[in-house]
């Protein structure tokens, strides 16, 4: 499954500098990733009803945006172009992907697998530790062990994802300082990392 290119759009290669739809390595790199997460739904980023959305690649960045917006961005010059629409996450130089915070409301829409904080572990979390038994809440039925999670407060709001290190059946006889969800990323690195999101 791939993004839909607009017709007559430059597929080269070019520079890091210009952005650019993502080569076929690097969509199956992302997507795999991105499955984790929200699995088939993939495929709804996409296929949208307002009107047909994108994935493009600045800077070792991907972006999710409109293709109206992207066309609009033509008219920036690409060294003055530091964000568009929405950072999914970033390339290393390894080739691998890694999801950033920025995609978190988008992601947390599409997600199968969800975990509820308790109010006295979300502090811990958003200073980038673990997930222990003892905090958690809820979690979804049927979550596999090492499945991508999204993780919200008991009042539903996204507040970062992760993997979970049980499944929901072993989660249940596990002791209270036992790790249900290995951290990935949380919305306090809009303060620690502020510098390195885009």
């Amino acid at each position: 499954f791939q993004p839909k290119v607009p017709d007559g759009e430059e597929r080269s290669i070019g520079s890091q500098r210009t952005m650019r739809p993502l080569t076929e390595e690097e969509i199956k790199i992302f997507f795999e990733k991105l499955a984790k997460y929200i699995g088939k739904n993939i495929r709804l980023l996409i296929d949208r009803k307002d009107e047909p959305y994108c994935f493009r690649l600045h800077r070792d960045r991907v972006f999710y945006m409109s293709e109206s917006l992207m066309q609009n961005s033509h008219n920036i010059a690409r060294d003055n172009l530091c964000s568009i629409g929405v950072c999914f996450g970033k390339f290393t130089k390894k080739k691998k992907f890694r999801l950033h915070i920025t995609c978190l409301d988008v992601v947390a829409q599409y997600a199968e697998y969800k975990v509820w904080i308790k109010p006295t572990s979300e502090q811990s979390f958003l200073y980038g530790n673990h997930l222990l038994k003892s905090g958690l809440g809820r979690i979804t039925e049927n979550t596999p062990e090492h499945q991508g999670v999204i993780v919200l407060s008991m009042m539903d709001v996204p507040i970062g994802f992760g993997v979970s290190a049980k499944s929901t059946q072993d989660c249940r006889k596990l002791d209270p300082s036992a790790i249900v969800v290995f951290h990935q990323a949380d919305v306090g690195e809009y303060l620690r990392s502020e510098d390195t999101l885009l």
